[in-house]
């Protein structure tokens, strides 16, 4: 690993996994914006990266970013990471970099004394359901499931319910 000046860089093949910057924000809005991830305002993406830094991660290639993790500690949950959002390029589907990108936030210094990833996700959302499921059997634990927010509470028709995915214990 090498230190920058603002973010620790970690690099592996033609990737690097590092904090997101400022900068980044906006680099996360356009790879949501050309998916089919539920889309946030810009500021969403500027605000993780300055507030949040340390609980977000980001892939780039050549400088582009093609990866990215939102995620945050809750206060009342100090042994939680819950991961906000995952988003990669179209280029790097199927390579295992999402798992990376969640794998190298937990090694991470902020996140010492997390034994839980928690994330919502839709019964829909069946690459996120691998992902958290593919994070348990990786870290030799559990991938629970629960009742979180129901498609009663979003406005419009067009959401469906969130389900927890709870991971963990993670030993580290």
């Amino acid at each position: 690993m090498e230190t920058g000046t603002t973010a620790t860089i970690q690099k592996t093949d033609s990737l690097t996994f590092e904090k997101p910057t400022l900068e980044d924000g906006s680099a996360m809005w356009e790879l949501v914006n050309n998916s089919t991830l539920d889309q946030n305002s810009p500021y969403k993406y500027i605000m993780m990266c300055e507030f949040f830094s340390e609980t977000c991660i980001v892939a780039k290639q050549d400088d582009k970013l093609v990866g990215f993790v939102t995620a945050f500690i809750p206060p009342e949950k100090e042994d939680v990471l819950f991961i906000w959002q995952v988003g990669t390029d179209k280029s790097q589907r199927g390579k295992g970099v999402a798992s990376r990108l969640l794998n190298g936030l937990l090694e991470r210094e902020s996140c010492k004394d997390v034994k839980y990833v928690e994330a919502t996700v839709t019964p829909s959302n069946k690459a996120s359901q691998s992902l958290f499921k593919r994070l348990a059997r990786d870290n030799d634990t559990k991938c629970k499931v629960s009742d979180c927010f129901g498609e009663e509470l979003f406005p419009g028709d067009d959401h469906e319910e969130e389900l927890t995915y709870r991971v963990g214990p993670i030993n580290k």
